[in-house]
């Protein structure tokens, strides 16, 4: 069996599997539950999907894997759905264009509702009766669909905010429980130093983890210091004040041909008003806080930015390694109630290491050595975009606290922007 779908001690036990999964799927629907069927349907742009085929793709997942495999004379009650809520998987037939998706007002949100409900039954009943031979089988692919469907409850959150901030009177669907934290000042950056030498990186050991993950495997750090928090709004503001925007020589080739061909000159969800700068976030429009992390920025806008502030972007593995002896957790969906990334402080220590925002390295992202795809379908998950694309770590707002890890690989072209992406500065290595 390839790692990724390895066995993890819970899937031993059924009852525990069948909780997490239920669980899961009563998460997602939470997430929608202050939305109104028409913000389920709209799509604002090739990279967000709406609402409904979110809630319609993670149910497909359980479909097509599960119950059509495990239930013994099962059909879809619709088959068109086969091919509406394939997203990219190339082996199981052709499928819906992702930016038309928004043009697919039928079936209806209570269509999809109706249909999450039935195979969520189904594939909780075949977690408590398929055989024990079966469930060697069952018991890794339950626990990948959890994972993407987790996934998907941070795409659900992104993809709702790119779609409500759209309006000219933006709507603000999660209301900010108590208020908003303030912070205390973060002051200078701190910086932490590692040794550098041969370490191990990648999954190892009990728990789940994606193909991408694997195989654990050595290569020789450097010796690097990083910064022991993210960038804030404060600092961020500086570059956009002293003409960061403005100044081609901080900016990579294609990035400098990005913002302007898009005419970007600060995050995404910033705003210019008489009394200040603003911020749109899921709570609503709030004046912007100097000392939250800035996110919603690309990762052309990451490295212009440490260019002018004289840093770079950390490498891959150094993310790696600072999570794994810094593993300080920031702000994560279902922990937090405000969806947005907190409030930092002048500590010294390492801050928000894991969730607050996701942080652009400098590293493409590509196979680790020795790298295999599982077979079928699956193996689609993750392998066939290592192209064009850079890799983000820690964990974001947005992500489910139960599906970030020190050794998970979020990956993004370096345009991206929408999603809860900031950055954490290394410094630059001395010859």
């Amino acid at each position: 069996m390839h790692p990724a779908l390895a066995m993890r001690t819970d899937l031993e036990d059924r009852a525990v599997l069948r909780e997490r999964f239920e669980r899961t799927r009563a998460q997602t629907e939470s997430l929608t539950e202050p939305l109104e069927p028409e913000d389920c349907q709209v799509q604002t742009m090739d990279d967000v999907s709406p609402t409904k085929w979110h809630l319609a793709h993670t149910t497909w997942f359980f479909e097509t894997f599960i119950a059509l495999r495990f239930k013994a004379g099962y059909e879809r009650a619709d088959a068109l759905h086969g091919f509406l809520y394939n997203s990219y998987y190339e082996a199981l037939g052709k499928r819906w264009s992702r930016p038309d998706r928004g043009l697919l007002s039928r079936p209806l949100l209570r269509e999809v509702e109706a249909y999450r409900q039935r195979i969520t039954k189904i594939t909780a009943e075949l977690i408590e009766t398929v055989s024990d031979n079966e469930w060697s089988e069952l018991a890794p692919l339950i626990e990948l669909g959890i994972n993407h469907e987790q996934q998907h409850q941070e795409l659900i959150c992104t993809d709702i905010k790119h779609v409500l901030s759209r309006s000219p009177r933006p709507f603000a669907p999660y209301e900010q429980r108590g208020p908003q934290a303030a912070g205390h000042g973060t002051g200078e950056i701190n910086w932490l130093g590692f040794e550098g030498g041969v370490v191990e990186l990648g999954a190892h050991g009990a728990g789940f983890a994606y193909d991408n993950e694997y195989p654990r495997h050595k290569r020789y750090a450097y010796d690097f210091e990083i910064a022991n928090r993210p960038v804030t709004n404060r600092e961020f503001r500086a570059f956009v004040e002293d003409g960061g925007y403005r100044t081609p020589s901080l900016w990579l080739s294609d990035g400098w041909d990005f913002i302007n061909a898009n005419s970007i000159r600060y995050p995404l969800y910033w705003r210019e008003a008489e009394t200040g700068w603003e911020e749109y976030r899921l709570a609503g429009l709030r004046p912007l806080n100097d000392d939250e992390p800035v996110c919603h920025v690309s990762g052309y806008e990451a490295s212009a930015f440490a260019e002018w502030a004289g840093r770079r972007l950390p490498a891959e593995h150094e993310l790696e390694l600072l999570a794994r002896h810094h593993p300080v957790r920031g702000s994560l969906l279902f922990e937090d109630a405000r969806c947005h990334p907190g409030a930092l402080n002048g500590t010294q220590e390492a801050q928000a290491v894991i969730g607050g925002v996701w942080e652009w390295s400098a590293s493409a992202y590509e196979a680790y050595p020795g790298y295999e795809a599982p077979s079928g379908a699956v193996g689609e998950y993750n392998g066939k975009f290592m192209s064009s694309q850079q890799v983000l770590r820690g964990g974001s707002a947005a992500t489910p606290a139960e599906h970030i890890r020190e050794t998970y690989r979020n990956f993004f072209p370096p345009a991206a922007r929408w999603q809860f992406s900031g950055i954490r500065l290394a410094k630059k290595l001395i010859a």
